[in-house]
């Protein structure tokens, strides 16, 4: 590995003595990581733990994960370790068994948005935003098949949360950087990286917490993390905007086994992830708190016009008995699609719709065609989801990877239903029986294009 000069040079000052033994962990593989969803896999894995989260495992080398139908239902996800620590930013600063409105900025391609979702409350809400169209589609699917129904995600740049002053509770930016921390996994994040690059990086950081800050509430919380080492995109930061809006720095108490570099720079705590003493990858961590405490505004009396519109009864007790604990959700039909929200969050969700360019939210559960319901692919996946209204159809590797496919696959039987098809009891999606032929119904966007090899094997992992 060809590292540049300027970066060689920088390392040796910061970290001394250490230098070589940071250049020779760049030179090993990249530790291979997993973040389990525990409202679909249950069971204690047989795997070292991430020690910084309760859910997190190391695997002993990178499987083909393609190729394991409990990835695609959203049983686990594919998280480098070091970025997990957010759990402990969250844990230590907020009563997560409160209502929270948590904005996740930067979310593509979710493994902040999904631990996130998993950490808060389900009266909670939280925003997954990402600037990129094609990378808040990807977003969109992740958070979906993760499947816990309170999460809006959206297509706008920070600017535009300037539209929502003083609503939400906690930030989480995951700011878009220079990329040290990626050499090993990304060379091409080595080749584009310069000393101009990380000043230009600085100073989008810079714009990117100034342009959402109006939007957190006072006394709410910002976590700002980086996959860089450098002080400039860093400490400074944070120190820089502490400075500038009065903010508190805020500390978190970490194991000395755990070998995380604590710092700090005038009054800012940060928290340093290098490769030759953690296993994980480079990652930085701060947090702040706003000054100022928050008061609910005062509602209107006057009638509020939604932008959402209620489901029709006659829709309505058609799926009613499709999820669990139907009463817990508002129903509402955007053309042809049924979706549910969280009932305490529609004006909240709807306020979202007012103001940013939401392109999924909660949980897509049917769309009309007449007098008759197609469930959707959202529902399959939901933690909500009633398995008991449906037909399940259990099916073994090889039939749920040619389901992923998107390949006719054979089920017994003569009949008109719709089947939801499983994995080790975890849903995958829906098939139309008409007569006997089965028509598969797996998204067209998200199938397998790998071909599947000749010898089929799973590890268990204990779950």
């Amino acid at each position: 590995m060809q590292l540049p000069h300027s970066f060689v040079e920088r390392m040796k000052g910061q970290l001394g003595a250490d230098y070589t033994r940071f250049e020779a962990a760049l030179e090993q593989p990249a530790p291979v990581s997993i973040r389990l969803n525990t409202n679909k896999l249950q069971g204690e894995p047989s795997l070292p733990r991430v020690p910084w989260t309760q859910t997190g495992y190391y695997l002993p080398e990178r499987p083909q994960f393609t190729l394991d139908p409990r990835l695609h239902a959203g049983g686990y996800y594919v998280q480098e370790a070091s970025s997990m620590f957010l759990e402990q930013a969250l844990r230590q600063h907020v009563d997560l068994s409160q209502p929270l409105h948590v904005l996740d900025l930067c979310g593509a391609p979710g493994g902040k948005s999904t631990h996130i979702a998993s950490l808060i409350s389900p009266d909670s809400l939280l925003v997954a935003n990402e600037v990129i169209r094609s990378r808040a589609s990807i977003l969109a699917e992740n958070v979906t098949k993760w499947g816990s129904g309170n999460v809006v995600v959206t297509n706008n740049d920070p600017r535009d949360f300037g539209r929502l002053p003083e609503f939400f509770d906690v930030m989480v930016v995951d700011a878009p950087c220079s990329g040290e921390g990626m050499f090993r996994k990304d060379p091409q994040a080595m080749n584009e990286w310069s000393d101009e690059n990380v000043n230009l990086c600085a100073q989008r950081q810079q714009r990117i917490l100034m342009d959402v800050w109006d939007a957190l509430r006072p006394g709410g919380i910002l976590i700002y993390s980086t996959c860089t080492w450098n002080l400039a995109e860093n400490e400074q930061n944070i120190a820089w905007l502490a400075d500038q809006e009065n903010a508190q720095p805020l500390s978190l108490t970490i194991d000395p086994a755990w070998e995380i570099e604590a710092t700090s720079l005038d009054g800012v705590s940060g928290y340093r992830f290098y490769p030759h003493q953690v296993q994980g990858e480079g990652f930085f961590l701060s947090v702040i708190r706003k000054a100022g405490e928050y008061e609910e505004p005062q509602r209107s009396s006057k009638k509020k016009k939604y932008k959402l519109t209620l489901a029709g009864k006659k829709e309505l007790n058609m799926v009613n008995d499709w999820l669990l604990e139907p009463e817990r959700f508002a129903w509402v039909q955007y053309g042809e699609v049924i979706s549910v929200i969280p009932e305490n969050l529609f004006e909240e969700v709807d306020q979202l719709y007012q103001n940013l360019y939401v392109i999924y939210a909660g949980t897509e559960i049917a769309e009309a065609k007449g007098k008759k319901l197609k469930p959707l692919q959202a529902l399959a996946l939901s933690q909500y989801l009633n398995k008991e209204a449906f037909r399940i159809e259990e099916l073994d590797l090889e039939s749920a990877l040619r389901y992923l496919r998107k390949e006719d696959i054979g089920i017994s039987g003569n009949s008109n239903d719709w089947i939801l098809l499983q994995f080790k009891g975890l849903p995958l999606g829906w098939a139309k029986q008409v007569g006997n032929r089965l028509n598969n119904y797996y998204p067209k966007e998200w199938r397998i294009r790998m071909e599947l090899p000749e010898k089929l094997e799973l590890e268990s992992w204990g779950v």
